[in-house]
């Protein structure tokens, strides 16, 4: 059993009180209740490189010890990428991690929106009390050493179809993809307000890429036409494995300047992230990059837009 998330640390004498922080973004796994593909031998180098060194157990507890030092009031689970047959398993799994933690506040579940019977799916994960929405990791890549896939399932007509659906069940949906599938997605995305849009991981620029960063430009900006979208500034090393604040701070800023901070949520996308930097650096790179915002722009990027966008009504 997971213990109950720890009392806020008081601040030293003379400090200001820490912004309250809704990780938007985690993942929790037990190895010996669900099977993950991606955390079992052979491990061999993927988007995120060789997963080898998280593949073991993840519960809340390992998660506060991480974030110790951030005021966590509350967090969003994400798909962590179990086998697909087992995705009502992780729900289950997750509301009783939090009927008895009290965390995760909201889940994000996994549905392939491709499968034409994907609708009973859907009904069955909008049951339960803590999903707020599903997502379906979407990258694909030329370079098979970045997709997530042997075809971009967004060019499917079922897909297009399983995303209309999601409205039905009150479902949003994270959209975990490449700049280069961002505009084509737009049209769909703008047809359907009734399902709010979170992008992941600041929409995952390839820098390396020809263009790589002139169509993620593009792609951003074609998905933040639409106002019932949102990003989460995580999984930075994503972008650069090697990673600092300095070189990260470019694509923070605009992706800032170009959605507004009402629509940006930082979140840890913990324990992945932590394949390319500790819990702390993370979390110590995104306070510096916004030490000059105001205090309701900070506590709006670190809290109160998480708390809004999945709807988990926690006092902030």
């Amino acid at each position: 059993m997971d213990a109950a998330p720890p009392a806020p640390v008081p601040p030293a004498p003379g400090l200001p009180a820490p912004i309250p922080f809704v990780d938007a973004h985690v993942h929790l796994w037990d190895l010996a209740q669900i099977r993950y593909p991606w955390l079992t031998a052979p491990f061999t180098e993927g988007p995120a490189g060789v997963t080898e060194p998280i593949a073991h157990d993840y519960l809340l507890a390992d998660y506060l010890a991480d974030a110790a030092r951030w005021n966590v009031v509350g967090l969003v689970h994400i798909d962590a990428g179990a086998d697909p047959a087992q995705a009502l398993d992780e729900t289950r799994w997750l509301e009783g991690v939090a009927d008895h933690g009290g965390m995760p506040n909201g889940i994000v579940a996994f549905a392939p929106l491709d499968d034409p019977a994907v609708e009973a799916l859907l009904e069955a994960q909008a049951a339960h009390s803590r999903v707020r929405g599903i997502r379906q990791i979407v990258n694909w890549h030329v370079n098979p050493l970045r997709a997530y896939g042997p075809s971009d399932v967004t060019q499917n007509d079922d897909w297009w179809r399983g995303f209309g659906l999601l409205g039905r069940y009150g479902l949003s949906f994270d959209l975990q993809c490449y700049a280069g599938q961002m505009a084509a997605l737009a049209p769909l995305v703008q047809r359907h307000p009734e399902v709010p849009v979170i992008i992941n991981h600041v929409g995952m620029p390839i820098p390396a890429d020809r263009e790589g960063i002139t169509r993620w430009r593009h792609g951003i900006r074609a998905l933040a036409a639409s106002p019932h979208v949102n990003i989460k500034l995580s999984g930075v090393g994503f972008i650069d494995r090697e990673w600092t604040a300095e070189s990260i701070r470019p694509y923070l800023l605009e992706t800032i300047d170009v959605f507004g901070v009402e629509r940006c949520l930082f979140a840890s996308d913990s324990p992945t992230d932590k394949l390319f930097a500790p819990f702390d650096r993370h979390l110590e790179a995104y306070h510096a990059i916004t030490a000059d915002f105001s205090d309701h722009e900070r506590r709006a990027l670190f809290g109160r837009n998480a708390n809004r966008v999945y709807r988990l009504e926690l006092d902030l």
